[in-house]
């Protein structure tokens, strides 16, 4: 008995019947509310007006548009917009940093660590680093994407907002997971990007289909293409040789490009050497760490001097060689009536020298000769006049309407010499348009490709769709016909190949020719020949004959050892 009430103490109290029902009740009602509240509640109050991404006006501001069109576009975690950080600046404070520790800096360190976590994973965070302009804080000059793999919609997005920079130059890719496809979207992406647009870099992005020879089509803008370390073989430097140049088109806009560190051996380096032959853009051409031996390397230096053109070259020159004669044939009669118009000028001067003279002495009229296109007999100065109204001296067939109008108008005869004078003016004006013509269409290609940079571009446009290399001076010799080496190309980088003295030999010679074209130079704006060559770190020794032969003649040339040189001599 003594442990009932201790039984009953500790033993808990039992609810009531309608109690239970009321409290599962609750309960019940409870979890449905909870599962009814997601549905119910809430969709942010952003998201129920629609958010059209073609709506999107851009504001030329990249951070603020990549952002708003990847919002609208749904794409939640994406890579933010940050200023690329100066690499000499850092450099500068990471130097006084080893030079001069003190203990706040010590302080900073530490504090650092103990975020490593958080910094390490900022720094890994997919980013698009950018370059500004110094004088416009806001103005992309150059666009940096650098180990994350870009997709299709970062470039779907990239199509929308890369137009509005208007002063973008440069669009560097480094280890962004390309492929065939992706890269033909980016290359339908570059035409609509300013037109400042002309470096473009694609480094470690090896493709299946080796299809890099697309950004070199016609119709590129491209001056500067890299395109290092991405496994390209003599397959790919075929499609490359083929864009540098064929018998019947060619690059002309190309400046620089950059295949080191690939895969190419001597049939890539001949393929390479194939689209030299009739290319007259490029200016610099780095084939460093690859592997080309002397079969490469001697089909490189045979670019270099006169070489012999193939059937189809020389099939193809032919066809040219008529195709300019029957375009200079249908020019003729135009040249005709340039010659009969600058006849009719000089009968004009020659009928104002005399109505000026009969102005002042009509007696010495009997004693001057008329024209042949006025008759024997002696007449008035005012039938004078207008016989030469009439006949319209000084004018193109094209002249023809106004001059009858003006000759309606003069009713009675008498014109003054002010207005002889405005029709000589005419003239020669007419004349000065047709030898620019005839200027442009003789320009040789030297010129061409040396023009000024400011002039007219419609100019520039004629001065080389007229020329084509095939139409040179060539030499003939023993049946076959040669033509003079590519002298447009300035340098040549062939760093750590597997070239042997027997290669050095065919670059010797071909070295000795650019020397000795150089010198025969009569214009200023002929091509200089190749200023730089580079060949170390091949297998040959650094101090056999021929490679010091070809230092000592392309140290005078290389402009950047010679500018060294000046420096060094002011400093001493």
């Amino acid at each position: 008995m003594s442990n009932e009430p201790s039984v009953t103490g500790t033993s808990p109290r039992t609810p009531r019947p309608g109690t239970q029902k009321s409290s599962s009740a609750v309960t019940k009602k409870g979890d449905r509310a909870a599962k009814e509240k997601p549905t119910t509640a809430l969709p942010p109050v952003g998201e129920e007006e629609p958010k059209n991404p073609e709506e999107y006006q851009c504001s030329g501001v990249l951070e603020v548009d990549f952002a708003e069109l990847c919002t609208r576009s749904g794409y939640t975690d994406f890579p933010k917009v940050v200023v690329r950080p100066r690499l000499q600046q850092n450099f500068i404070h990471s130097a006084s940093l080893s030079e001069k520790p003190t203990q706040d800096d010590q302080r900073l360190s530490a504090s650092c660590s103990q975020n490593s976590l958080e910094s390490k994973y900022v720094f890994f965070r997919p980013t698009i680093q950018v370059e500004l302009e110094q004088e416009d804080s806001k103005a992309v000059k150059e666009i940096y994407i650098r180990g994350w793999k870009v997709e299709d919609r970062i470039l779907g997005i990239f199509s929308k907002c890369l137009p509005s920079l208007s002063q973008l130059q440069a669009i560097n890719l480094w280890k962004v997971g390309l492929t065939d496809m992706t890269l033909t979207t980016f290359i339908a992406l570059l035409p609509l990007c300013s037109s400042t647009l002309r470096r473009v870099t694609l480094e470690g992005n090896p493709l299946p289909q080796q299809s890099y020879y697309k950004l070199m089509g016609l119709d590129s803008t491209i001056a500067h293409l890299s395109l290092r370390n991405n496994n390209i073989d003599d397959r790919g430097a075929e499609l490359l040789g083929q864009a540098l140049s064929t018998v019947h088109n060619s690059n002309r806009t190309l400046v620089s490009l950059n295949l080191a560190f690939n895969h190419i051996g001597d049939k890539g380096a001949g393929y390479i050497a194939d689209g030299l032959r009739l290319n007259r853009s490029l200016l610099w051409l780095s084939l460093a760490h690859n592997q080309i031996q002397d079969k490469g390397a001697l089909k490189l230096a045979e670019v270099l001097r006169p070489f012999e053109l193939t059937h189809r070259e020389v099939v193809e020159r032919r066809r040219l060689l008529l195709e300019k004669g029957s375009q200079e044939r249908s020019r003729s009669p135009s040249s005709s009536r340039h010659g009969d118009s600058k006849m009719d000028r000089e009968k004009s001067q020659t009928v104002g020298a005399s109505s000026a003279a009969l102005s002042d002495k009509p007696e010495k009229m009997q004693s001057l000769k008329a024209p042949k296109g006025l008759g024997k007999k002696k007449e008035k100065p005012g039938e004078i006049v207008k016989k030469e109204e009439k006949s319209g001296p000084g004018q193109s067939p094209t002249q023809g309407t106004p001059k009858k109008e003006d000759a309606t108008k003069a009713g009675k005869g008498k014109v003054t010499i002010p207005e002889q004078k405005m029709s000589k003016g005419k003239g020669t004006k007419m004349g000065s348009k047709e030898k620019r013509s005839i200027l442009l269409d003789s320009e040789n290609l030297g010129q061409s490709l040396n023009y000024n940079q400011h002039s007219k571009p419609q100019l520039l446009v004629e001065a080389t769709e007229m020329v084509n290399p095939l139409l040179e001076p060539v030499e003939h010799r023993d049946g076959k016909v040669f033509m003079p080496g590519n002298r447009v190309l300035l340098h040549l980088n062939l760093l750590r190949n597997r070239i042997t003295e027997v290669g050095l030999e065919g670059f010797l010679t071909a070295v000795q020719y650019q020397v000795q074209a150089s010198k025969a130079r009569t214009s200023s704006k002929a091509p200089m020949g190749l200023l730089g060559l580079s060949l170390a770190k091949n297998c040959f020794d650094p101090q056999c004959p021929k490679h010091i032969m070809i230092q000592e003649l392309m140290l005078p040339r290389d402009p950047v050892k010679a500018k060294v040189r000046e420096e060094e001599a002011t400093a001493t």
